[in-house]
């Protein structure tokens, strides 16, 4: 079955999850604002779900129509495609946004959605009713400049959840973003990794597992995974040729900190992701490193909105040694460069939740 698939990321990161979608070797790679359509069958969603690094989910988008009325919204759920994915028992929750759209109502746009997939649904198993005790297909809707587009959620839990963090420091970082990063240092496995701010370890993990060649979603699960119509083998397929091309070779990443909690945290997350051998954690001031002569030093300093107060990050700031060659800090301060002390080779900007960063990158 050709898919139209969607693959939502944080802003600022479309042109590398577009890289991503190519190297993977998907067609019609598309960069929108905030997501990156590209097309396939079931075993691209499911490489796409397993190796995607910077892609928030996975979404079939089923259709986009207009629909600046109840009516027109209904009829064009209604001629959608559900019945070529939903059993009989499936749950199907429904939920989305509406922007610049005349139907402004999400509630009632939620109750238009699910009724009109129930009327498709009883023409295709010849029943008036649905348990929704099954498997679960999550449906999302959006509605912009009165154009509904209709996805169902392949992915379950966000692609950012890799299932090695059920502990984080104060102010986590996504491990989308944190992979980003990585990615844009061009860090594969050369020389030092180095992160003088580790906190519960993301920016040191997501490089060992880029230095390995690890697919990031290879130790969780994903809806798809439970729906009948994508079969199993393509699952299995998949993640054995995953791991048969990881690399296994000699790295060396460190992470310093202050915090001993945050540290033991970022150690066991370290072992669950499976790079505990490769990444070497230490209780350390930022103002004591320095950097190895190959080292790339990746790192996310406190911002003074989520932990302490301004002044403190950019106390911070000035810690972080101001010859460091190959340096790349993500901070909201607008101020930055002048406080560090040196002009940026080149700034990104990105987003860390919904606070608007730059990564200044120092060559």
């Amino acid at each position: 079955m050709q898919l139209t698939l969607c693959a939502p990321c944080l802003f600022g990161l479309e042109g590398l999850l577009s890289d991503e979608l190519k190297r993977l070797k998907m067609s019609g790679v598309a960069a929108q604002n905030g997501r990156v359509l590209f097309t396939g069958d079931f075993e691209e969603m499911v490489r796409a779900n397993l190796c995607l690094r910077t892609a928030e989910r996975v979404l079939i988008q089923l259709g986009s129509f207009p629909a600046d009325t109840f009516e027109t919204l209904f009829e064009g759920v209604k001629a959608l495609p559900w019945g070529a994915f939903i059993p009989k028992n499936g749950a199907f929750p429904v939920k989305g946004y509406s922007l610049k759209s005349k139907l402004v109502s999400i509630p009632s746009c939620q109750s238009i959605i699910k009724k009109a997939i129930v009327e498709r649904l009883k023409l295709r198993h010849g029943t008036t009713w649905f348990a929704e005790d099954g498997e679960r297909f999550r449906v999302q809707f959006a509605l912009q400049n009165d154009i509904a587009t209709i996805y169902l959620d392949t992915s379950g839990n966000g692609l950012h959840k890799r299932g090695y963090r059920p502990r984080s420091g104060a102010a986590p970082m996504r491990e989308t973003l944190a992979s980003a990063m990585v990615l844009l240092s061009r860090y594969k496995g050369g020389g030092v990794f180095a992160d003088p701010f580790c906190g519960s370890g993301t920016l040191p993990i997501e490089a060992a597992l880029i230095a390995k060649n690890r697919a990031p979603g290879i130790n969780r699960r994903f809806d798809a995974d439970k729906w009948g119509c994508v079969p199993k083998k393509l699952w299995t397929d998949a993640r054995e040729a995953a791991r048969a091309d990881e690399y296994d070779k000699p790295y060396e990443l460190w992470g310093g900190d202050i915090d001993g909690e945050a540290l033991e945290a970022a150690r066991e997350n370290a072992e669950r992701a499976g790079v505990g051998d490769y990444i070497r954690f230490e209780r350390a001031n930022a103002g004591d490193y320095r950097p190895a002569e190959d080292a790339v030093t990746v790192t996310n300093p406190p911002y003074g909105e989520r932990l302490g107060d301004i002044s403190d990050a950019e106390a911070c700031y000035r810690l972080i040694p101001g010859n460091a060659e190959r340096l790349y800090l993500l901070s909201p301060h607008p101020e930055f460069e002048q406080i560090f002390g040196r002009k940026a080779d080149k700034k990104r900007k990105l987003y860390n939740g919904m606070i608007q960063c730059y990564l200044y990158m120092y060559f």
